[in-house]
């Protein structure tokens, strides 16, 4: 019988599909909103989003401005910031600074996507992922975890017990186990969403748009690694939050219900920053209650054992009962190496 597992994803499991984390992120960021100005005229960076500006404030020079001191606010304070979620909550309130740092979050998702290796270029012959290119990713062996000993129509009820909490706005796992499923059971591309359907996807943060199989009448779609317009930035922004602005309050519900069931969780290249295990929590008093014992595994890559002994003791805290806790310092593959039998649902 499948267990009901929860997956709590974060960055550092987008990172080995190629997309950035940390200070490559922050780099790209602040090249994205680099616009110089010399003698009242244009000098040097993103023209054109400087343009999607002005459009934004109907030419109004003073708010203009006011937009441009938050881009370059954001830039010079890169290199000091634990994060951009972290400089926005800096100055939580701002809205002007929050929607030029959500602007250059889309920009780099949306092209890092384009350079993982999870993308391939359909209008150039290519049919789907280069999946050998995935051999030292954790994508491959989660997918032989959830499909093992599963024919195709064993699969919904096997993803019924199985809930991704991806605080991540990329589309990376979805864009990834569509294609994965076309290929190995021969599904077409309606038949592999509907069995995708089973799964119990969260983004507590949002995304930087809806796949084309996920929902064609969104007006956000964005195929992975899509080219997105530049004057599109402003209303694709707006679609995704930061841990300041809280996370979209239609999903919390879904997300407390199948913590308080979750017999196995799996926490996957996630920081354990405190607002995010907040939200995960039940309220700041009460704790979720579970009769038997939960295996949760966690990877801490590159981290202290006083670290390792801090995450543990923050995991505790979100449950009453016993958890049999596996905290360890390797990557998202790793762990999938060396806790197969573990992981596994077969």
């Amino acid at each position: 019988m499948a267990r009901n597992t929860v997956y709590i994803i974060g960055a550092g499991a987008s990172f080995e599909a190629n997309l950035p984390v940390g200070n490559s992120l922050k780099d790209e960021i602040a090249r994205i909103l680099k616009m110089e100005f010399e003698h009242g005229s244009f000098k040097d960076g993103n023209y054109e989003l400087y343009q999607t500006l002005r459009r934004h404030t109907n030419n109004n020079n003073a708010e203009v401005n006011e937009y441009l001191q938050a881009c370059r606010h954001i830039r010079n304070n890169m290199p000091l910031a634990i994060s951009i979620d972290n400089f926005i909550d800096s100055e939580r309130g701002n809205e002007k600074l929050a929607l030029c740092g959500k602007i250059g979050i889309v920009d780099s998702i949306l092209k890092a996507e384009k350079r993982s290796k999870l993308y391939f270029d359909q209008y150039r012959g290519s049919r789907t992922i280069n999946f050998s290119a995935l051999e030292s990713t954790w994508y491959l062996p989660f997918f032989r975890t959830l499909t093992e000993n599963c024919r195709a129509e064993d699969l919904a009820k096997r993803f019924s017990s199985i809930t991704l909490v991806i605080f991540n706005y990329d589309r990376c796992i979805e864009h990834f186990l569509h294609n994965a499923l076309m290929t190995y059971y021969r599904l077409s591309e309606a038949e592999a969403a509907e069995v995708i359907a089973n799964l119990t996807f969260i983004h507590p943060y949002g995304t930087v748009g809806s796949l084309q199989w996920q929902d064609r009448a969104s007006s956000t779609v964005m195929e992975y690694g899509g080219e997105i317009q530049t004057h599109q930035l402003i209303e694709y922004a707006q679609r995704i939050r930061t841990f300041t602005e809280g996370a979209h309050s239609d999903s919390m519900g879904i997300l407390k219900s199948n913590m308080k069931y979750a017999e196995r969780i799996v926490f996957l290249g996630f920081a354990f920053h405190r607002l995010n295990m907040e939200l995960l929590s039940l309220t700041d008093v009460d704790r979720y209650e579970n009769p038997a014992a939960i295996d949760c595994y966690a990877t801490a890559f590159e981290t202290s054992k006083s670290d390792q002994e801090s995450i543990s003791s923050s995991i505790s805290h979100l449950f009453e009962g016993e958890l049999k806790i596996n905290i360890e310092n390797m990557t998202c593959s790793k762990l999938f190496s060396d806790y197969s039998r573990s992981l596994g649902y077969a």
